[in-house]
């Protein structure tokens, strides 16, 4: 097989081509947004686990199907 020279299209008009000449590194090295979008996740990360572990104890799951169950049954009464 013949190794054929990489030219990039003049203009990517297929989707795979787009993606393939996005200048990705470019944006993330110059946009603040990035570097800042990362930085808030890797906060937020541990945040969100914790609420989300408190939330599904198990002690908090029979405390709000109790809550439930007593809603339900005031409004069959």
């Amino acid at each position: 097989m013949s190794e054929t020279p990489r030219r990039p299209m003049k203009f990517p008009y297929t989707f795979s081509a787009k993606i393939a000449q996005f200048p990705l590194k470019y944006y993330i090295q110059n946009q603040w947004i990035w570097r800042y979008w990362f930085i808030g996740m890797g906060v937020c990360l541990p945040v969100f686990y914790k609420i989300n572990k408190m939330a599904n104890s198990p002690e908090n799951v029979s405390k709000w199907a109790e809550i439930r169950r007593k809603e339900a049954a005031e409004h069959h009464h």
